[in-house]
């Protein structure tokens, strides 16, 4: 590279050189080989004295010829502008990162110690990573032997500790002809549900928590429960507990090829709540059910997180997803609807614009003759009073304390059990 390059002694002949070799990657011998071919093409050009194009056409070729970025050539020009040399300023740890202590093979072991006894608290853990090396010789623990109980909480909240005490299972596919298979059609009528489930993990090959969110199509009316198990025996109860807890008639009911969802029980609870229409997602279309997903993001990971919560958990994880985080996403949590237009090409274009931002109660009494689409015996009047009862942002705060105090909770149970 340098035998050829070093004839290029004008800016068009840079240019040229670029034109020709735009698929070309080069690499030099070395960063001080780099750094002397870079001072060099700097004198050689008279860099201080090119104009504006010039600069360009070099930087780029630097960049070419050495493999660098262009932050990196902009640091070596700016260098050599300020002193006339170029040189390794990284000091003598040359950009090394700190060695690490504890190693991966560490935190597995730590992992397998935690999986083997549950899971101690702090003190107790460490005590049992000490004796194993000081008291029964096993030189495997040598380092973890003087792990501190603040690192030790460090370390499990790792992606190497957390990939090998926490799993989950994805559901298996399985062909039926329950539901039909299209996207729901709700022509701007409530009560066009979504459905999903969100699983919060296994850990030592116990099944954690399944959250179930509930979303309707129109105004996003939201309820979120929580389940031991996705049985029939847990599901369907709870289920039917959602749909009658929605302020308007449920007029279809939508789920991916889940399993849980489609199956002749709930296809027996539907028609037992007169649901006209059961559909489900179609292969290859990942938007027939785009809206509860998004929502299982936004806020199902968002209020309950991503870690294990155990089974025997449940019954507090629904009462608060019930009693507390529900309510607070109909009445006080904005959405974004869309507004649809069509462009000069008649492609439906889809805009989020502020005027249309609304929570899901205000969307649904937004509708016209909104009340026709409300249950026998709800009102506007008995929800209004819920969704007067407090401020948006008193009912936001009273959520985060009854999230605070379900985890708090959790912890407490789960400690004391171990």
């Amino acid at each position: 590279m340098t035998l050829q390059t070093e004839r290029l002694r004008t800016v068009e002949q840079i240019e040229v050189f670029l034109g020709g070799n735009a698929e070309v990657d080069f690499k030099p011998e070395g960063r001080a080989a780099a750094y002397g071919f870079a001072r060099r093409t700097l004198v050689r050009l008279r860099y201080a004295s090119l104009d504006r194009r010039g600069k360009g056409a070099v930087r780029e070729y630097l960049g070419k010829t050495t493999g660098f970025s262009r932050a990196q050539v902009t640091r070596l020009i700016s260098q050599y502008r300020e002193t006339g040399r170029i040189e390794d300023r990284r000091g003598g740890n040359s950009g090394r990162p700190f060695a690490r202590v504890y190693t991966p093979a560490d935190i597995r072991l730590l992992a397998e110690a935690d999986e083997i006894g549950g899971q101690l608290c702090g003190p107790a853990a460490c005590e049992v990573l000490r004796r194993e090396y000081e008291v029964f010789g096993d030189r495997r623990y040598e380092r973890l032997s003087r792990l501190s109980v603040s690192h030790l909480y460090n370390l499990r909240r790792s992606k190497t500790y957390r990939a090998r005490r926490t799993t989950v299972s994805h559901t298996k596919p399985t062909a039926s002809r329950i539901a039909e298979r299209r996207r729901p059609r709700p022509e701007g009528r409530p009560g066009f549900v979504r459905v999903d489930t969100v699983h919060q993990g296994d850990r030592d090959n116990a099944k954690g928590v399944y959250d179930i969110n509930l979303i309707d199509e129109v105004t996003q009316f939201e309820h979120v429960g929580a389940t031991a198990a996705i049985s029939e025996a847990f599901l369907l109860p709870l289920l039917e507990e959602m749909l009658d807890a929605l302020p308007f008639a449920v007029l279809g009911f939508h789920a991916d090829n889940g399993s849980e969802y489609i199956n002749h029980r709930v296809a027996a609870m539907l028609n037992k709540l007169h649901v006209p229409d059961f559909t489900k997602s179609r292969a290859r279309r990942s938007n027939d059910n785009a809206l509860v997903e998004g929502k299982n993001a936004s806020v199902v990971r968002r209020w309950l997180g991503h870690d294990h919560i155990p089974q025997r958990f449940a019954p507090r994880v629904n009462a608060f997803a019930r009693d507390v985080l529900t309510p607070y996403l109909n009445y006080h949590h904005p959405c974004l609807f869309a507004s649809e237009a069509r462009d000069r090409n008649g492609k439906i274009r889809r805009r989020y614009r502020r005027r249309d931002v609304a929570t899901p109660y205000e969307k649904l009494k937004s509708l016209p003759d909104a009340e026709r689409f409300l249950r026998p015996g709800v009102t506007f009047r008995e929800l209004d009073r819920i969704a007067c009862a407090m401020s948006d942002l008193d009912a936001n705060r009273a959520a985060n304390r009854a999230r605070d105090e379900l985890f708090r909770a959790i912890a407490r149970d789960m400690n004391a059990a171990a």
